[in-house]
């Protein structure tokens, strides 16, 4: 699409979603745990947010800095994606304003005073290539494919084809999600390790046997969803807790939300405004609010 097009399409998004860009007051999820207020005009509003991290979270960091750029010209959101660790490690530094994680943060982050902002919710999907007649697998079933017990598709009832394993690069947050929920820290034993999101996609549809596990909404024609335990990775099975592969998607501060730039105050308010959310709905997350 080309960028007058786009720029377009986006406005009429905009005003057909919450009319108005005056000054207003929008309550912050603050640590998802409480509510603060926070008064900012939007012919104020100007400077830059810097932002890092998650390569899972790169389509919503994207679709919200358009949208917001377009309701404050004035400011410059920029985003780069390193992975969750780097994101978390840049923003406890305060070499950047967000650091995006696709895990949650650990105690040891925590103490360090970088507050935890969960701003979506986001399922792991598990991804074969699109030949694989497999379509469901247990829960164990995927643990012991990862962990090397199950080597072969025909364990499983497909064809007689070895399984290749695909994971995300050690500091991945997706990485980090997947081995947690599943107990598969320091016992996942990888065939390949890629560094990118898209990365897996390309990888798992390119090779025959391969599965691997990728951000439910970057899901596309080139891949094969798995059903785990005949539950469909969606978001309304997310949503009902029925489906068990889900993460938090954070855009943690040094510091409260309170704390931080009128720009990147506003920032938040935005992602947690009704606005926010059928941003978050239309790249196929789960708002928190």
């Amino acid at each position: 699409m080309k960028k007058g097009v786009k720029i377009l399409v986006i406005s009429t998004i905009i005003s057909l979603m919450l009319v108005g860009c005056g000054s207003k007051t929008s309550d912050v999820s603050e640590n998802n745990s409480s509510n603060q207020e926070i008064s900012v005009s939007d012919d104020k509003i100007e400077g830059t947010i810097t932002m890092t991290g998650s390569t899972s979270m790169e389509k919503l960091a994207n679709s919200l800095n358009e949208v917001f750029l377009l309701k404050y010209p004035k400011v410059s959101p920029s985003v780069q994606f390193t992975g969750s660790g780097a994101g978390i490690e840049a923003v406890g530094n305060k070499t950047v304003d967000i650091g995006n994680s696709s895990r949650p943060l650990k105690d040891e982050e925590k103490e360090k005073g970088i507050i935890e902002n969960i701003v979506a919710i986001d399922g792991i999907a598990i991804i074969t290539d699109t030949n694989n007649t497999v379509s469901d697998i247990s829960k164990e079933q995927l643990i012991s494919i990862y962990n090397g017990t199950i080597t072969n598709w025909k364990e499983l009832g497909g064809e007689d084809k070895g399984i290749v394993v695909i994971g995300r690069e050690p500091g991945s947050g997706t990485r980090g999600a997947f081995e947690e929920i599943l107990d598969l820290k320091d016992k996942a034993k990888y065939a390949q390790e890629i560094d990118s999101t898209g990365g897996v996609v390309g990888k798992v549809s390119s090779t025959p046997g391969a599965i691997g596990y990728v951000s439910l909404d970057v899901l596309n024609d080139t891949v094969k969803a798995l059903n785990i335990d005949t539950i469909e990775p969606n978001a309304e099975n997310i949503k009902s807790g029925a489906y068990t592969l889900s993460r938090p998607f954070v855009m943690a501060t040094n510091g409260e939300i309170s704390e931080q730039t009128p720009q990147v105050q506003e920032y938040f308010n935005f992602i947690f405004s009704e606005e926010g959310k059928q941003i978050i709905e239309k790249v196929g997350l789960i708002p928190t609010n």
